[in-house]
């Protein structure tokens, strides 16, 4: 049965939980060394004029594609906020091909500029296809309540029961209310809880107590799950990363 490997992590831009070191560079050191299947990035800069003229081995073209270099050749970006010097959003990088993606807009208010990158992959040819959801929700929970309501009804929607799927990234649920709609509706599992029984503190890095960063599931087993906040994952953003590894499930094989 195959095993995925996914890491799903806040970058912040590619720089430090307090914003004075650019850290990109070592974040590309670290996650090669983990060498994930997929990786769901939020907060990624596709581009920033203004830091590339001003910080020394900015990258030349966008972030993910420095990240995902001659290791992860499929990628997609969800451009979500657009400013004058550039834009961010999610990414997802991936060893398998892919065969279609969107990013649909789910902001509730002009200050925060949120998506949901739908990307579907081939992992293997004798396997369903993989729908794989990047997602960062908004800071106020009405907001976030109305995101949920979007990414279970794009699910029941798009996704068929029999496809494998992954949704993942910063729900920014510190109160622990986004699981439960999600299981209800869609059937999905988190990962963390599943192992732990409980979810990951990823926030702050360097002393994290908030559960903000989920890795959902659903058409898997999961095998381990962990989140990576010892060093020197803790001073690189100011979220720690989760580390997850699945196993497609029997019903699944074909």
């Amino acid at each position: 049965m195959q095993r995925l490997r996914i890491l799903s992590y806040n970058i912040h831009k590619g720089f430090s939980g307090n914003i004075r070191k650019y850290t990109l560079g070592q974040m590309r050191d670290q996650i090669r060394k983990i060498h994930p299947d997929l990786i769901f990035l939020q907060e990624v800069h596709g581009h920033h004029s203004g830091h590339q003229k001003n910080i020394r081995k900015w990258p030349d073209g966008s972030q993910f594609e420095f990240l995902a270099e001659n290791l992860w050749p499929h990628f997609t970006y969800g451009k979500n906020a657009i400013y004058t010097k550039g834009h961010h959003g999610n990414a997802i990088l991936s060893k398998f091909p892919i065969l279609y993606w969107e990013n649909i807009d789910i902001s509730e208010n002009r200050f925060e500029k949120r998506g949901l990158l739908h990307t579907i992959i081939q992992i293997s040819k004798k396997h369903p296809p993989l729908h794989a959801v990047c997602t960062h929700l908004g800071l106020f929970e009405n907001d976030r309540k109305k995101q949920l309501d979007q990414l279970s009804h794009r699910i029941k929607k798009i996704v068929p029961n029999n496809d494998l799927l992954v949704v993942a990234g910063d729900f920014n649920d510190w109160r622990g209310k986004a699981s439960v709609p999600l299981i209800k509706r869609t059937g999905l599992k988190e990962a963390f809880m599943e192992c732990h029984g409980r979810y990951a503190k990823t926030f702050p890095a360097f002393f994290p107590f908030l559960t903000l960063d989920r890795i959902y599931f659903r058409g898997f087993d999961v095998l381990s799950a962990h989140c990576l906040s010892e060093p020197p994952w803790d001073s690189l953003s100011d979220h720690a990363p989760l580390n997850v590894e699945l196993r497609v499930q029997l019903k699944n094989e074909i």
